[in-house]
C-alpha cells in the first residue's frame, strides 16, 4: 500500500506538464538608444506580417506602462517608438501579432513588426521589428531592424530584449493577475 502513494508521487512530477489557453495582458515598448548609431540593414519586405494576425482593435488594452515610457522619453538617452498592450490568448503554440505605428503611406509605416508569443513553464517571446524610412511613395528605402528572441521570460515581469540600438521591454501578465511595481529605468543601464 505504500507504494500507492509514492508511485502517484512520482508520476506528477514526471508527467509533462498539462498545458491550456490562457489570457494574457502583454505590453510592449520598442524602443531607440540613442547614444548608439543607427544600424541600417535590407529594407523591410513586403510581407513583413509573415502570417501575423494584425492587432485587433477589441484586444487593445490601456496601457500601464505609460510612466517608464514618460520617464525614458525625458531621459534623452531613449526614444520610445511604439507603446501597445493588449489582450490575447496564449498556448503552447507561437501566436504572432503585427503591430505598426506612425502615418501609414500606401500601405506601409515607419515602425513595422511582428511578436510571437508561446506559453509554456515560461512565455517563449520572438520579436521582429522594422524601423523604416519611407519616400513619398509608400517605397521602403532603409530600415533599422531588431530580431530578438527570449524563451525564459518570467510571467508578470519586465523583460528586456537587446538589439544594441533598438530594444524591446515586453511585459506578458496572466489576465487578472496583480500588478507588480514597475522597474527602474536605471536598471536598464547594467
Amino acid at each position: 500500500m505504500r507504494a500507492i502513494p509514492s508511485l502517484a508521487l512520482m508520476l506528477a512530477l514526471f508527467a509533462p506538464l498539462a498545458s491550456a489557453d490562457g489570457l494574457y495582458q502583454v505590453e510592449l515598448l520598442l524602443i531607440r538608444q540613442n547614444a548608439v548609431s543607427a544600424l541600417y540593414g535590407a529594407p523591410a519586405p513586403e510581407d513583413w506580417r509573415a502570417g501575423a494576425a494584425p492587432l485587433a482593435a477589441d484586444a487593445q488594452r490601456p496601457a500601464s506602462l505609460d510612466s517608464l515610457a514618460e520617464r525614458l522619453q525625458a531621459s534623452g538617452d531613449y526614444t520610445v517608438l511604439l507603446h501597445k498592450a493588449w489582450q490575447q490568448t496564449l498556448s503552447a503554440e507561437p501566436t504572432a501579432v503585427a503591430l505598426s505605428a506612425g502615418e501609414p503611406t500606401y500601405g506601409r509605416s515607419p515602425i513595422e513588426g511582428t511578436v510571437s508569443l508561446a506559453d509554456g513553464r515560461f512565455v517563449a517571446a520572438r520579436a521582429r521589428f522594422w524601423v523604416n524610412q519611407l519616400d513619398s511613395n509608400g517605397g521602403v528605402q532603409r530600415s533599422e531592424q531588431l530580431r530578438q528572441s527570449n524563451s525564459n521570460m518570467k510571467r508578470g515581469q519586465l523583460n528586456f530584449l537587446d538589439g544594441g540600438h533598438l530594444a524591446v521591454l515586453i511585459k506578458v501578465t496572466p489576465a487578472g493577475m496583480r500588478a507588480q511595481p514597475e522597474a527602474d529605468p536605471q536598471l536598464m543601464e547594467q
